[in-house]
């Protein structure tokens, strides 16, 4: 059973879809072990509260991204997390966390990468003029949005869009592609082969 920590900062809507589909099945094998917060208000970790896990708040506010950085690590290692999810979690990690779960850690971004990356994606595409946007779930390295590519959908553009309207068809998107996603990585079937993730049999 692979055990799967949480990191989010909002809604937590991304949480609750891997949720549901480890229920159904769609993640096989998987649990979540920890659900973590920055903001001990965010709606995700009531959320998982309320379905009975694990969940902890742990402060950024006026701390050192590394030292902050170091609890959550601390806080993963103690519940043996297997696979690091990124679900809404609005803070760029440090290099000492990426280290920490090196290749064991996923986000989603509401773009199709390598464009549009950081901060209000769908504003950027619209503003760029595409006419294809979507997102991507990638693994984390030291850089923002940088890291390899697992899968990706895509959404039209449609002419009236706004910001908001074309980013409520997306996140429709990443709710299918997250868990899908995420059980590719757990599955063993897939490697990283140069920039790339190919299914390679089993590893």
């Amino acid at each position: 059973m692979k055990r799967l920590g949480i990191l989010l900062s909002g809604r937590g809507s991304n949480f609750l879809a891997i949720h549901q589909a480890i229920r159904d099945g769609r993640i096989a094998d998987a649990e979540i072990a920890v659900v973590l917060s920055n903001k001990a208000d965010a709606p995700g970790l009531a959320a998982a509260r309320e379905l009975g896990l694990a969940a902890h708040h742990i402060p950024a506010a006026g701390r050192a991204a590394a030292e902050r950085d170091l609890e959550f690590v601390e806080r993963l290692k103690s519940y043996e997390v297997d696979l690091v999810c990124l679900a809404g979690y609005m803070r760029i990690i440090s290099p000492g966390f990426v280290a920490a779960f090196q290749g064991r850690i996923v986000n989603v971004h509401p773009a199709l990468l390598p464009s549009f990356p950081g901060l209000d994606a769908q504003a950027q595409a619209l503003e760029f003029g595409a006419k294809v946007a979507g997102c991507t779930v990638h693994f984390v390295d030291e850089a923002v949005d940088h890291g390899v590519i697992i899968l990706q959908r895509a959404v039209e553009v449609m002419d009236d869009d706004t910001a908001e309207t074309l980013r409520a068809r997306i996140l429709v998107e990443e709710h299918k592609a997250y868990p899908e996603a995420i059980q590719r990585v757990l599955s063993g079937e897939y490697g990283v082969v140069g920039r790339r993730y190919l299914k390679i049999g089993g590893i």
